[in-house]
């Protein structure tokens, strides 16, 4: 008997030791390899060296593998991570699923300092389920030393025709000068975020009121059109394997007289450090073309807890300090007032620091400002989203459609024939989940 309390005592030591020599808690964080995200995993030592009972393990991903990873893991329970980076499209949706855990960060968090738009975008029921890392909308950024020289004028909310005539005459492709880079790249959240701003501008839906999908109607064919013409004529080649960071890097060479897309890249743009172009960027709000409904999207980068975590107290404390007003002046000090994470807090707007450094600042404010996700199109719609629509469908939907839609950008089917076949694979999602027969 002796000998086997001697065995359980020694075995209470071991373990006690054991747990104090790795009681750090692991976090695994899913991330996009956007700038940002990247910029947050180095500063992260500061929040490990705050917190040493927390370590945290990085899984930084391409936007669309990030999406497929999340989503399935969610969705069968997987528990692979403790923090995932989502957005709008997907918050309220798993919010009302259960799938995410409420986040409640205390009185220090301020989150009447949250920018109303964002703010409802990541909640379900006035509860926040995620957290805004970054906001955005989508604008014009453009070279005014080269516009300036073709003898143009931007106007400060442009259409779609007067961008098309400037492209026109600032294309140089023999100087390295293409007169437009738009994203091709098919995904929902690649070509479809900024073709559905375009189709919404030139009158357009994903789904009439009857959840009939539209992507055979005149709006749809007009904007694919003019698309595909305006980027055959004054795009890079290889548009259509262009996304996000394959046109930030084309226009921080130099390479692009005018991109339309997330106002967050408005930082690396005009940072000296990055581009090569920093002093002769200039910023409008997105092009128009029938109405101005739905011609900027609105998004952001957040961060949530599944609700298949275990560590959700060690994740709320990350959380809390990535998305705080520290976090923001952190940048600031550390990487400049320029590159700090934008769109999400009406302090950073109000820092003096920051707007003197960032001369977009006014311009990104008011496109995130006028973004309206429940009323985005010309005809009434029955759902909410700017560049999405919020239903679980969406995504499957989304990825087919922005399959066809590069596929016609790169000439391998007619733009009729992209969106007959679209229209084919929506109708077959939409019947198949019961929204009608």
């Amino acid at each position: 008997m002796k000998q086997l309390n001697l065995c359980l005592a020694l075995a209470v030591a071991a373990a006690a030791t054991t747990t104090s020599a790795g009681a750090a808690t692991e976090l695994v964080v899913a991330t996009v390899n956007n700038g940002h995200m990247i910029e947050m995993q180095k500063l992260s030592r500061h929040f490990e060296q705050a917190h040493p009972d927390i370590k945290l393990k990085w899984v930084t991903l391409e936007e669309g593998v990030l999406r497929q990873r999340v989503t399935t893991d969610i969705a069968t329970k997987g528990g692979q991570f403790d923090i995932m980076t989502i957005g709008m499209y997907e918050t309220p949706i798993w919010g009302k699923k259960g799938w995410l855990k409420e986040l409640k960060p205390d009185a220090s968090y301020d989150l009447d300092d949250l920018l109303p738009a964002i703010r409802a975008g990541l909640s379900v029921d006035g509860k926040l389920y995620a957290a805004p890392f970054y906001g955005e909308s989508s604008m014009t950024m453009y070279r005014a030393d080269l516009v300036k020289k073709a003898g143009a004028t931007m106007p400060e909310q442009p259409s779609w025709e007067q961008l098309r005539d400037i492209a026109a005459k600032v294309h140089d492709p023999k100087a390295g000068v293409y007169g437009m880079c738009l994203r091709g790249k098919p995904g929902w959240g690649d070509n479809m975020a900024f073709l559905s701003t375009m189709v919404n501008t030139f009158g357009g839906q994903w789904f009439d009121m009857q959840w009939k999908p539209q992507l055979t109607s005149k709006p749809w064919k007009d904007a694919v059109g003019f698309y595909v013409d305006v980027l055959k004529k004054y795009g890079p080649p290889g548009a259509s394997a262009n996304s996000f960071n394959e046109n930030l890097a084309l226009f921080n060479e130099g390479k692009c007289g005018m991109w339309i897309d997330a106002t967050i890249a408005a930082s690396f743009v005009s940072d000296a450090k990055q581009s090569k172009v920093a002093d002769k960027v200039a910023f409008a709000q997105a092009p128009t073309a029938v109405t101005p409904k739905g011609a900027n999207w609105l998004w952001a980068w957040a961060l949530a807890i599944p609700a298949s975590s275990q560590k959700a107290e060690a994740a709320q404390k990350f959380i809390h300090w990535a998305t705080s007003k520290d976090y923001v002046k952190l940048v600031g000090k550390e990487v400049g007032w320029a590159n700090v994470p934008t769109g999400t807090r009406k302090s950073t707007y109000a820092m003096p620091e920051f707007q003197q450094a960032a001369k977009f600042a006014q311009a990104e404010l008011k496109a995130i400002s006028t973004a309206n996700p429940t009323d985005s199109t010309l005809p009434k719609s029955p759902y909410v989203g700017v560049q999405f629509a919020a239903i679980p469908e969406f995504q499957a939907i989304g990825v087919a459609v922005g399959q066809q839609m590069s596929a016609a950008l790169s000439g391998r089917v007619s733009v009729d024939q992209a969106l007959t076949a679209s229209q084919t694979a929506a109708e077959r999602e939409m019947r198949r989940a019961g929204y009608y027969k």
